[in-house]
């Protein structure tokens, strides 16, 4: 009997995390309206709103974040991570998928043990240049691996890039301009710095930006803040909207940007830290960045803005040297050196991909048995 495709998808947490998920997910009901699509998440990140906002169906297991070091915590670990699997292995029989696609994080470990307990091939697929944990584990026995960065260490990886939204991959950011500005309320002809922090923001970057705003209007730019829900406009000093236009250009904090692609459109330099996602997204637009890799983790942000640094189309700083100064120095230096800039566009352009998201969904499709083309026919579903 020929049924619909079923997919679970795991995945979630900050929106960077999230959108990859969502680029496959839409990619694939793209491919065939008719396949049946569930993410799996957890309470604690921000899928529990964008996946319903895009129209998926949603899954909650309980979240089983690792310690970083060695502590009781860890003791807790195996019954947590037990009781994670044993909800995932609820949501396999009821969703009955023919593959599951896991992402990473603290939900991609629990789908990867029960699709192996129920025997659902898995594909992977890591969206940093080193990957975490959970991607390390699933690969071991994973049917396909799939990376965003060429040369990831994961058995058997294939370097497809990173699925990335439509409003992001189809943005004429020259024909938006004009638009995206006057949407923002930001100066029309003014030099603009985007900056962005995450979705929750980034207080190092925040502060220094707070700092650097009067200079930065004086010097003739413009700026739109994204300073991160629950956050407070940063800086008493710093000027919102066109309160007063003898200051310069207007500087425009907001606290989350549901409109990345309008965000892109107005800037001509972003300052934001160096999340897979935003390195893909800045990338794929020719969109010159200053990264302030996050100083936690295993160093990832690092890696992921090391193919830029080498294009020559950014610069990274270090979060403690994320300074008002700094900030102060290097973007009105980029920005009044409109040639210098648009080199480094045309040089961060070259390491942008458009079709990750569709060549996912072929991998996806493939592993579970169908053709990567909706119009042929699947196999027959014998379970």
């Amino acid at each position: 009997m020929i049924s619909a495709l079923r997919v679970l998808i795991a995945g979630g947490g900050s929106a960077g995390h999230i959108e990859p998920v969502l680029a496959l997910a839409e990619a694939l009901r793209r491919r065939d309206p008719s396949t049946e699509i569930t993410l799996l998440g957890t309470a604690r990140g921000l899928e529990t709103r964008l996946v319903a906002e895009r129209g998926f169906r949603l899954e909650l297991i309980p979240a089983v974040p690792l310690p970083r070091s060695a502590s009781l915590d860890l003791l807790a670990v195996p019954v947590r991570l037990g009781g994670a699997v044993r909800a995932t292995l609820r949501v396999l029989d009821r969703v009955r998928p023919a593959v599951v696609v896991g992402f990473g994080g603290y939900v991609s470990t629990p789908a990867y043990l029960a699709a192996r307990l129920r025997r659902v091939p898995v594909v992977v697929h890591e969206a940093n240049a080193k990957p975490g944990l959970a991607n390390r584990i699933g690969a071991r026995s994973a049917a396909a691996v799939a990376v965003a960065f060429e040369g990831t260490r994961l058995p058997r990886a294939v370097h497809l890039g990173m699925p990335l939204r439509r409003s992001i991959t189809t943005l004429d950011r020259p024909a938006r301009r004009a638009e995206a500005r006057a949407i923002f309320g930001l100066d029309p002809t003014a030099p603009t710095l985007l900056v962005v922090g995450g979705s929750q923001g980034a207080r190092r970057i925040n502060d220094a930006v707070a700092g650097a705003v009067p200079a930065l209007r004086a010097a003739g730019i413009g700026v739109l803040h994204a300073v991160g829900r629950g956050n407070a406009t940063p800086g008493s000093n710093a000027t919102p909207g066109e309160a007063d236009a003898a200051a310069g250009p207007p500087y425009v904090p907001v606290p989350y940007l549901d409109r990345m692609d309008l965000a892109y459109a107005a800037a001509d330099l972003v300052l934001c830290r160096a999340g897979a996602t935003t390195c893909a997204e800045l990338s794929m637009l020719g969109l010159p960045a200053i990264y302030v890799p996050l100083p936690h983790g295993n160093g990832e942000q690092a890696l992921n803005a090391l193919p830029v640094i080498r294009v020559a189309g950014g610069a990274v700083v270090a979060d403690s040297e994320c300074t008002s100064e700094y900030v102060i120095r290097r973007v009105t230096a980029l920005l009044g050196d409109p040639d210098r800039l648009a080199s480094m566009g045309e040089s961060v352009a070259t390491l942008g991909r458009r079709d990750a998201d569709e060549r996912l969904a072929d991998v996806t499709r493939v592993v579970a048995g169908f053709s990567p083309k909706a119009d042929e026919q699947p196999v027959a579903d014998e379970r």
